[in-house]
């Protein structure tokens, strides 16, 4: 069991077979326990107006649903009119999953419901900074602690990991990632060999964008871009209702669109990308460039707030660059909302004011005013929540007879 040119000694559990967010039996199905999920308790009734289908096509759907545990049945709601209609809602207590959320420097992970509720959590500190070698046995730590955490009532549906980079998820490999400086690192098998839980890899933005459309700021609306910024610049899709990847799993790139033909070098290896203008190593940059000597980005927010004009003037650029790449959202997509979350998110008082502006300005026609952007913070459980999710939208999906 190999990771790049590396080889991990884990203690083995049986051969499992790896699932991919890919494989997906029955978006339909998807569709329905999400709407169960968000709106629920529903009759079946009112699930068939909210997702535009037949009643029978909803019963024939649902059913599955039940028979396999992730819908229960419960109480019933009268019309006023005939017999009650019994209600459907999520099963919370009969299956767990495991999301872990891998970062430069740090594993999180959380063992969460079938709605996504965190049940326990736990981190790992990486000393090595992100080896992959070091990366996967603290996700392996971290996903054995969790599945041995006393609030495991039921059976483990499987393991979700989001990391940042190009993913494909139909492999679970990690093509290229900037921000870990990883290429072509298997991580779904090693994982699910030690674990022996099937194992969900996808970009840490798309797992993000999933929670985000069941439980967050996305909750309400079918479509809409999410938007991260912090270390780097990340964006998720979800358009009618549904993630898109792209053909190999790089749609939403928005931090490598290039803004400037010969800017700064990008970890990805080209240069002048929205990412090296947007991020928190563009804001330390700019202030080094100006004479200061903050390197670091919690010292540079402090800074800032207590009134420093470089610290002042750096986020101001930050933010005006990033609403260059909201305004491309906006031209490109014409979203009825955008959602602006990741770990500088919290930050907004600071850039927010130059992006908006920036955003306003560059957007084509009316695309920026037809457009509501939502800031909404999310810490690296969130993360981890969303990585959780995975592993419901597989298990859901591939559980059609």
């Amino acid at each position: 069991m190999t990771v790049g040119s590396e080889r991990i000694r884990f203690g083995l559990a049986a051969p499992v077979r790896v699932q991919s967010a890919g494989s997906i039996a029955d978006a339909t199905q998807t569709q329905l326990f999400a709407e169960i999920l968000t709106a629920g308790p529903l009759s079946r009734t009112e699930l068939a107006r909210r997702a535009d289908l037949s009643q029978s096509t909803v019963t024939k759907v649902v059913n599955p649903l039940i028979e396999a545990g992730y819908v229960v049945e419960v109480g019933a709601r009268s019309s006023g009119m005939g017999r009650p209609h019994r209600l459907l809602r999520v099963a919370t207590d009969r299956y767990a999953v495991i999301g872990v959320k891998i970062a430069p420097g740090s594993v999180t992970g959380v063992l969460a419901d079938l709605e996504a509720r965190v049940l326990a959590q736990s981190t790992r500190l990486l000393t090595e900074g992100h080896h992959p070698v070091e990366a996967l046995e603290a996700a392996v730590a971290v996903t054995g602690e969790l599945a041995a955490d006393p609030a495991v009532h039921g059976q483990i549906l499987g393991l979700g990991v989001g990391l940042g980079g190009h993913v494909d998820p139909a492999s679970g490999r990690v093509l290229h990632s900037g921000v870990l400086g990883w290429d072509n690192v298997d991580v779904a098998e090693p994982l699910a060999q030690a674990t022996g839980l099937p194992t969900v890899v996808d970009n840490d933005v798309n797992a993000l964008a999933i929670a985000e459309r069941w439980f967050g700021a996305g909750r309400d609306i079918d479509s809409f871009v999410l938007v991260t910024t912090g270390p780097g610049v990340g964006c998720g899709l979800l358009l009618g209702g549904q993630l898109y990847p792209g053909a190999t799993g790089l749609a939403g790139e928005l931090g490598h669109i290039p803004l400037q033909a010969n800017g700064v070098l990008c970890d990805c290896g080209n240069r002048g990308c929205l990412e090296t203008v947007a991020s928190d190593r563009a804001v330390l940059r700019e202030i080094a460039e100006h004479g200061g000597t903050t390197t670091d980005i919690d010292e540079a927010i402090a800074a800032a707030r207590a009134g420093d004009e470089r610290a002042m003037a750096a986020f101001e650029a930050m933010g005006t660059a990033l609403g260059l790449g909201l305004a491309t959202v906006c031209n490109l997509f014409n979203p009825q909302r955008i959602v602006l979350t990741g770990e500088r998110a919290s930050a907004y008082d600071l850039f927010g004011p130059a992006c908006e502006q920036s955003w306003r300005e560059h957007a084509f026609s009316t695309a920026a005013r037809d457009c509501e952007l939502v800031v909404d913070h999310a810490d690296d459980l969130m993360w981890a929540r969303g990585a959780g999710c995975l592993v419901i939208r597989e298990a859901v999906g591939s559980s059609v007879g």
